[in-house]
C-alpha cells in the first residue's frame, strides 16, 4: 500500500469556511454502486432509509479546546487541548506551539492571569501534558479563555459557535466535531424516526488523529492516538437487531467496529481501519469529504473499494464543498461496483 494511493488534487476553494444554513440543505451524493450516484440533499436522507434501520450518531460535544496565550517572557503561545487526564478536566494532553519552546513548569497567561502550566511529554512524544491553573471550574474556564477548535484550513471566523456542534451534542469531550453530524436538525430526526428508524447514540472522543498527516510511505505503518470510546448497552441491543446500521460519520463507525472487534463496550481504541478489512456491523456510512492522504479516506477505501475515487471525482466536478463545513455523501458497502 503507498500513500500515494490516498491522493487527489483539493482546489482551495472547494473547501468550505462556511456552513449552509439550514444544516439539512447540504448535498448528499448518494452512492449507487457501479451506476451513477444520485444527487441530492441531506434532508432527502430519509428517502434512502428502510424501516428497520438503526442510525447511530457520536453525541460527544465538543468543547472550546483552542487556547490562545500569552507567555510570561512576553510571546505568543497556542495550546489545543486533547482529551482530559482526570475527572475534574484539570490534566490534559495537548498539542502547544511554540512546542519546541515551551518547557514543563512554564506558566503561560490569558489576558495577564495564570492559565495553563506546561506538566510534560506525554508518553506518546508528540503532545504535552498540561494543566489548568486559573481559578473555577474547568469547563467554565474555557468558555471564558477558550474558542472553538475549527480545522486549520477553515480560515474565516464562525460567527455563532453552536455551528460546529451537533444538535444532539452531550458530554462535553472532543477537540473537533464529529462533522458528519453536524447536517441534523430536530425535525431531520424526527421525520427518519417517523419511518420507523431507530435513531442511536455512541461517544468517541475525537482527539489528535483528526489533526495529524499521515506521512509513512505506507500509511499501514502510520501510528494512529488511542481515542475513548463507548458503546451504550442500549445501542449495543438496537444494532444487534437492525436491518440494517447506518453510521453518521468516521467516529461512529471507529466506536461501533471497535466494540465488536474487541467485545468491549467502552476504553479506548486504537482500531485503524484500512483494506483490507473485515466489517462486523456498519452497512452504510454518512460521511462528509475527507482531506487527502488521511485515516479518514484510507476508511473509505476500506469501506467502498477504489469507486471512492470515483465519486470524489464526480462531486468535484459538481461543485460539492469539501470538508468540516461541506456536503455529504452516503455510501452503502453492499452496492455491487
Amino acid at each position: 500500500m503507498r500513500l500515494d494511493e490516498f491522493d487527489y488534487d483539493l482546489p482551495d476553494e472547494r473547501i468550505a469556511q462556511h456552513p449552509v444554513e439550514p444544516r439539512d440543505s447540504a448535498r448528499l451524493l448518494v452512492d449507487q454502486g457501479s451506476s451513477a450516484p444520485l444527487h441530492r440533499h441531506v434532508r432527502d436522507l430519509p428517502d434512502f432509509l428502510r424501516e428497520g434501520d438503526v442510525l447511530v450518531v457520536n453525541d460527544s460535544r465538543v468543547i472550546p479546546a483552542r487556547l490562545r496565550l500569552q507567555r510570561e517572557t512576553g510571546g505568543a503561545a497556542e495550546v489545543l487541548l486533547l482529551e482530559p487526564l482526570d475527572g475534574e478536566r484539570r490534566v490534559w494532553e495537548a498539542m502547544v506551539r511554540p512546542a519546541r519552546k515551551l518547557k514543563p513548569g512554564e506558566t503561560l497567561l490569558s489576558s495577564g492571569a495564570p492559565l495553563v502550566r506546561i506538566e510534560r511529554r506525554s508518553d506518546a512524544g508528540d503532545t504535552m501534558v498540561v494543566s489548568l491553573v486559573g481559578d473555577g471550574d474547568a469547563l467554565i474556564l474555557l468558555q471564558r479563555h477558550g474558542e472553538m477548535p475549527l480545522p486549520p484550513y477553515i480560515t474565516e471566523r464562525l460567527d455563532k459557535p453552536d455551528r460546529y456542534q451537533t444538535v444532539y451534542a452531550d458530554e462535553p469531550a472532543s477537540a473537533a466535531a464529529p462533522t458528519a453530524g453536524l447536517h441534523f436538525t430536530p425535525a431531520l430526526l424526527s421525520a427518519i424516526e417517523a419511518r420507523g428508524i431507530r435513531v442511536a447514540r455512541v461517544e468517541l472522543v475525537v482527539g489528535l488523529d483528526t489533526f495529524k498527516p499521515v506521512s509513512a510511505p505506507d500509511p499501514r505503518e502510520h501510528q494512529i492516538h488511542s481515542e475513548r470510546y463507548r458503546v451504550p448497552d442500549e445501542t449495543l441491543e438496537l444494532v444487534r437487531s437492525a436491518r440494517r446500521v447506518v453510521a453518521v460519520g468516521t467516529t461512529s463507525v471507529r466506536a461501533l467496529e471497535s466494540a465488536a472487534t474487541f467485545g468491549e463496550t467502552e476504553g479506548r481504541t486504537r482500531l485503524f481501519i484500512h483494506r483490507p478489512y473485515d466489517w462486523k456491523v456498519v452497512d452504510v456510512l454518512m460521511t462528509n469529504f475527507h482531506l487527502p492522504r488521511t485515516t479518514l479516506l484510507m476508511m473509505i477505501d476500506a469501506f467502498v473499494g477504489p469507486r471512492w475515487r470515483r465519486l470524489y471525482e464526480t462531486a468535484l466536478a459538481d461543485d460539492y464543498r469539501f470538508l468540516s463545513f461541506g456536503d455529504a455523501m452516503l455510501l452503502d458497502r453492499h452496492a455491487a461496483d
